[in-house]
């Protein structure tokens, strides 16, 4: 995230992502290559138990314009049109699934020093509208996130958080599921030189009045080799080792196990991405 309060999406990105990225029970697998033209296509596969799944996609960039269209093995085609900066801070997106008719949408995204502002409606009859909004700066900012069903005439989604940004710590707040969930997020940096952080976050619920902790760490070993680990106080803890054999180029394994439960196996998770 650059300067300023960036987009409500980026509030407790960084937790979210120590906690809970590459984190996986599957076995994936990704080859990226490059045509002469500059077309990058990407072939993606997926174990899922028993069940296989694929998809490939092609990505082509011309001046700010980015052309994205993915096709799966359900004959699925996702395609997305990305303009950045047609104005100054302004990024405009349009997607669309074929064959899903209701599934057109265009979205406007605007970030300044002091606000930040993402807004999307579904180009149907009865759209799907939804706006988030961040004010403040780099260090402390507030928002919400809204979206409204006009087919309804019901909000779906009402969301609000708060975000305070330090030189090596990042706290977050935020309630969601139109107030019934309140989400406490925190992200410190340990070391820069070893990538060493850790971070938490609680979720309450109301509804329930249940607690949830989710506790994890990340250290780098070497330049190339990241280890992350986390643990809930359901038991559930989790490893993660990840290794760039070459730039851009990854494999991560991850193993989960319930600590209450051993006697049940473990889940492992393998991930191969290549790019040239």
């Amino acid at each position: 995230m650059g300067k300023g309060p960036g987009l409500y999406s980026d509030i407790g990105k960084k937790s979210r992502d120590l906690l809970y990225k590459d984190y996986q029970a599957d076995h994936k697998f990704t080859v990226t290559t490059y045509t002469s033209n500059g077309v990058a296509i990407t072939s993606t596969g997926i174990k899922k138990g028993e069940l296989l799944l694929a998809d490939v996609s092609t990505e082509l960039k011309n001046n700010n314009i980015t052309t994205n269209v993915k096709v799966d093995t359900k004959s699925n085609l996702f395609a997305t049109v990305t303009v950045d900066e047609p104005a100054p801070g302004l990024k405009t997106i349009f997607s669309f699934i074929v064959p899903d008719q209701r599934s057109g949408k265009v979205e406007l995204q605007y970030q300044h020093e002091y606000a930040g502002i993402s807004t999307s409606i579904g180009l149907n009859a009865n759209p799907l509208v939804n706006f988030s909004g961040v004010v403040g700066n780099n260090c402390v900012s507030v928002g919400t996130d809204l979206s409204f069903d006009t087919a309804s005439g019901n909000f779906t989604k009402l969301n609000a958080g708060l975000n305070f940004t330090h030189s090596d710590l990042i706290a977050s707040l935020t309630l969601n599921d139109k107030g019934d969930t309140l989400n406490a997020s925190y992200y410190h940096i340990v070391s820069p030189l070893t990538n060493t952080a850790v971070g938490a976050e609680l979720t309450h619920s109301f509804s329930s009045n249940e607690n949830t902790l989710t506790i994890g760490t990340q250290h780098a070993l070497d330049p190339l080799t990241t280890v992350r680990t986390r643990l809930n106080n359901y038991g559930r803890a989790s490893a993660l080792i990840q290794h760039e054999w070459r730039p851009k180029s990854l494999f991560t394994i991850s193993g989960e196990v319930d600590t209450r439960a051993i006697e049940k196996s473990a889940k492992v998770g393998l991930a191969l991405a290549l790019k040239p």
